[in-house]
Order: structure tokens, then C-alpha cells, then sequence
């Protein structure tokens, strides 16, 4: 992109152009051949010609919308002129656009320092974690966390930190159901999660997710590093801090005797989100992000990913690269459980994208979901998964998900994600444990304002000073480091302590 041009051009065909600046009402944009009719925010869009009413609006020659009354070159283009429309009837294709992994030898496939368990599973944190089985042993876990201070840590300086997974559900809902088994696979995601050196599951005794039933039912057998407390059979409260707290100095050594190794990067799984979006995050941060998941691939990790919501209006786009026709019928079955789970309901998924990201100059979710997805790079997709299914399948896979950052990453923890790059335009503030968050901002503005939130500037890209392969590069070494142990904003600024938040499908009584 040349850096001194006022207007993005993403596609020859495109009959819009996304502003790089602010631009003025009556502005000539020179070497455009347009005078701006209105004013136009950066990272909006302004029209490259004349589009009749009816017409479809494309960017990166995808439909993005269609034209609400007829419209003249240089005006801006958003919501009060760009009707959404659903799709009805639409021929998808399967496995038309696969592009050629070409995995790296292993000897020449990239390496970080991990954390190898005894039984070869590869962490890049190395955490003490307290599970609740049901909100009403929320308290008790965050009690003992809240115990081991740094101070009391600091005879065990390879352990990052104890940390309480509490929850809101576990009882009050129907069982067995969806809901059930989606809390129980996401709590034993992260009871077996590499990350977790050890692991107490807290539970109160009445609920209907018993910690007898769950440990069974998900194949988690009591160990030295793996212990279960029942408040009702502990003591009650004050007992089960106190024999919480015991539980957690007894595996403290052993999670303490660890080393870090370097591990070929096939070791990596990382989810990919996205939060606060911006005009930008289609144009920097989510296709550098996509070019890194290339570079990933090519070493033989796994890119996850998510956000269901996100992807619709685009999923012909996933499925063109579905590796088979069951892959890509998988894909599009959770998108018509999504058709049937919001229909009634003024969510995203039918058409309106949130406050944030209309002012950042996205008009609906098909404009959103073009973006979204890109964070996935080109290689092909080769699995679905449902909401924190143990993921077994390397490259590119797919886990169905809400949009809603919290929820869509812990199940992609839970699915076994041991690091997660998340982008934003807006500037979100999140963070993630066991498994940490890098943030990749989209423009450079918002990334100086709040630089202590943000790891990666991929406004360079908007500046005209990086190609998005360069950014992608740059972003697959900081991974590397990330997963080596350099702490990432995020962890510096202790997030990730209350952002375990289990989806909630069904009905509360």
C-alpha cells in the first residue's frame, strides 16, 4: 500500500475504497479521479464510482451488502445506505480452492522453549489450577488462590501462578442436555490442559454436575496432580479453603521441577480471535494474522479457528477449502444450529454488528465475518469441532463458538489452544490463562494509545511500512517468544484471572 495515498483500494473489481485518514467533506483525493461528498471517519468507506440502488456493494470482490437508493462517486458508504440481505438457496462448493501445504522437513521446522509433560503433551505456561464444578464453590477456589501471594510462590519460581477457574453454572439446569455435557467437556479441557501442572476440582456436594459423575464421565482419574474436594464431605467453606490450600503446597513441588526445552513449533495450538473490530482489522491484523497461520502450518502446528457468528455470510469462502464434503457439511450444520438458536433474537448473526464496530466502520456482519475469517490464512481446513472438543487434527480446523470473546476462548482452551492471538481495532482489553493472550492491534493510533494493552502494531501494515507477509512473519516470531515464556501484555498486566467463561446453552431453573 503506498503510505501517502488518502484511500485503500483491496480489490480491482471493488466499488468501494476504505479511508486510510479522515477525510473531508469536499476533500479532491487526489490521483483518485473523486471529491468526497461527505465526511468519511478512517477506516470507512467511500464509494470508487457511481452503484445504482440494488447493486451489490463488494469489497475484496466479496458482497458485502447492496446499494439502499442509487449512489454518486465519493460518497460515504455505511449503514444508512447499505442493506443487508440473507442469502437464500445458495450453491456451496467443497474443496475448489485447496491450496498445497508444503510442510516444512522436520529438521528445518521452527523451535520455542516448552514445557514437555510426562507424557508428551507440550505446555508453554505452567500453572496450578482450581476447577469449580458449580458456582457454589467459586468462592472457595478464588480463596485459595488468593492465598499464594508471590511471596508465598517465590520458593517455586517455575510455577507462573495458582489460578481459580470459577464458574456460574453446574446446577439449576437441565440435565442431561447440551448444556450439561458442553460444561463438563470444557471443565476437563482444562483439568487436562499441558499448561495446568496440577489441578483440585472443587465442588459443593447438591449439584447436579457431582464431581464423582463429572471426573468419570470425562476419563479424569485422581492422581498426585489431579485432586478432588466435596465442601459437603470437606467441612464445609473455611474447611475447603483449608484443605484447598493443602492440596495445592502437596503438587507445588512437583510443578515446580520442570525445565524448558526447545520443542518443534508442530507443538503449538493456537486460537485465533477477535474482539472490538475496526474497518482496519480486515486490511492489517487479521490477514497478517492469517499469514502467520500459513507459516504455522507449514511447521506443522494447528491454527483454531472460531466465533460461529463470525464467519456467516463467508462460509462459502471456509468451505471452497474444507479438505472433504463431510468437512465442509460439518461447517455448515453449526451454521444452521446458529439459524435456529438466534432466530427470533436481535444478534449479530442476523445481520446488526455492535456499537464499537459500526464506529469503526464495519456496516454488517457479512463485512465483519470477511475479515473474521481471514485470521485463518489459506491452507486448508481440515476438521470442525464442536465448543471444546479435544482437538486431535493439525493445520487449519474450525471450532464452533458464540462471538463473544470470553466464551469463544476458553472453549478453545478447552479444546487444547496453548496460546491465543487476538485482534482488535477497537482496543480490547483481555487476557487469558492458562493459556496466554498476545494482542494484535490493527492501526497504529489506537496501538500508542494504549500500548500497554497491545503486543503487536499491525497498523504498519495501514502505514504503508510492512507487507502483510512481513507482518505475518513478524507475528510468527513473536509467537515463538511468547511461547518460550516472554510474558505477554496482557499477563503483565495480571488479566486472565476472571475470564474463564463456560457458553451457557441452555435454560436456567
Amino acid at each position: 500500500m503506498q503510505n501517502n495515498a488518502p484511500l485503500i483500494r483491496l480489490h480491482p473489481r471493488d466499488n468501494v475504497l476504505i479511508a486510510r485518514r479522515p477525510i473531508a467533506l469536499g476533500e479532491t483525493l487526489a490521483g483518485m479521479g473523486l471529491r468526497a461528498r461527505a465526511q468519511v471517519p478512517a477506516g470507512h468507506k467511500i464509494t470508487a464510482r457511481a452503484i445504482a440502488e440494488g447493486e451489490a456493494v463488494l469489497k475484496y470482490d466479496t458482497v458485502i451488502g447492496f446499494a439502499a437508493r442509487a449512489l454518486e462517486a465519493g460518497e460515504y458508504l455505511h449503514t444508512h445506505n447499505i442493506r443487508h440481505e440473507e442469502r437464500d438457496g445458495f450453491a456451496y462448493e467443497f474443496g475448489t480452492d485447496l491450496k498445497p501445504v508444503a510442510l516444512l522437513p522436520a529438521h528445518e521446522r521452527a523451535t520455542f522453549l516448552g514445557i514437555v509433560r510426562a507424557d508428551g503433551r507440550v505446555a508453554t505456561r505452567n500453572y496450578i489450577g482450581l476447577i469449580a464444578s458449580v458456582n457454589c464453590s467459586s468462592t472457595v477456589i478464588h480463596k485459595v488462590a488468593e492465598w499464594f501471594t508471590p511471596e508465598r510462590l517465590a520458593a517455586y519460581p517455575n510455577v507462573d501462578g495458582v489460578v481459580a477457574f470459577a464458574q456460574t453454572s453446574g446446577c439449576g439446569m437441565s440435565s442431561p442436555s447440551e448444556h450439561f455435557d458442553v460444561l463438563r467437556r470444557t471443565l476437563a479441557g482444562y483439568a487436562r490442559h499441558p499448561n495446568l501442572g496440577g489441578v483440585v476440582v472443587v465442588g459443593l456436594g447438591c449439584e447436579r454436575n457431582q464431581v464423582p459423575e463429572l471426573m468419570a464421565s470425562q476419563g479424569l482419574d485422581e492422581s498426585r496432580q489431579l485432586q478432588s474436594l466435596v465442601m459437603q464431605q470437606t467441612g464445609g467453606t473455611r474447611a475447603t479453603i483449608a484443605a484447598g490450600i493443602a492440596a495445592v503446597q502437596a503438587m507445588l513441588p512437583a510443578a515446580n521441577d520442570i525445565q524448558r526445552v526447545p520443542v518443534p513449533a508442530s507443538h503449538l495450538k493456537i486460537g485465533l480471535e477477535c474482539g472490538g473490530s475496526d474497518g482496519f482489522s480486515g486490511i492489517s491484523a487479521n490477514p497478517a494474522l492469517g499469514a502467520a497461520m500459513d507459516i504455522l502450518v507449514a511447521h506443522g502446528g494447528t491454527a483454531i479457528l472460531s466465533e460461529t457468528p463470525e464467519i456467516h455470510g463467508v462460509e462459502h469462502l471456509l468451505t471452497r477449502r474444507a479438505v472433504s464434503e463431510a468437512v465442509g457439511r460439518k461447517l455448515l450444520a453449526r451454521l444452521d444450529w446458529w439459524k435456529r438458536y438466534t432466530a427470533g433474537h436481535n444478534g449479530q448473526f442476523n445481520g446488526v454488528v455492535g456499537p464499537g464496530n459500526q464506529a469503526g466502520g464495519l456496516a454488517n456482519i457479512v463485512e465483519k465475518s470477511l475479515g473474521s475469517a481471514m485470521k485463518a490464512g489459506t491452507t486448508p481446513l481440515r476438521a470442525v469441532y464442536e465448543y471444546a472438543e479435544p482437538i486431535t487434527e493439525t493445520g487449519f480446523v474450525f471450532m464452533d463458538s458464540p462471538g463473544y470473546d470470553p466464551v469463544a476462548t476458553t472453549g478453545q482452551i478447552a479444546s487444547g489452544a496453548n496460546l491465543i492471538c487476538f485482534t482488535t481495532g477497537r482496543g480490547s482489553m483481555f487476557g487469558s490463562k492458562p493459556a496466554p493472550t498476545l494482542k494484535l492491534a490493527s492501526n497504529t493510533p489506537m496501538f500508542e494509545r494504549l500500548s500497554e494493552d497491545m503486543d503487536i502494531n499491525c497498523g504498519l501494515v495501514i502505514d504503508g511500512k510492512l507487507g502483510i507477509e512481513q507482518m505475518g512473519r513478524q507475528i510468527f516470531e513473536h509467537i515463538l517468544r511468547a511461547a518460550s515464556g516472554e510474558a505477554t501484555c496482557s499477563e503483565k498486566l495480571g488479566l486472565g484471572d476472571h475470564e474463564f467463561v463456560p457458553w451457557h446453552l441452555g435454560i436456567v431453573s
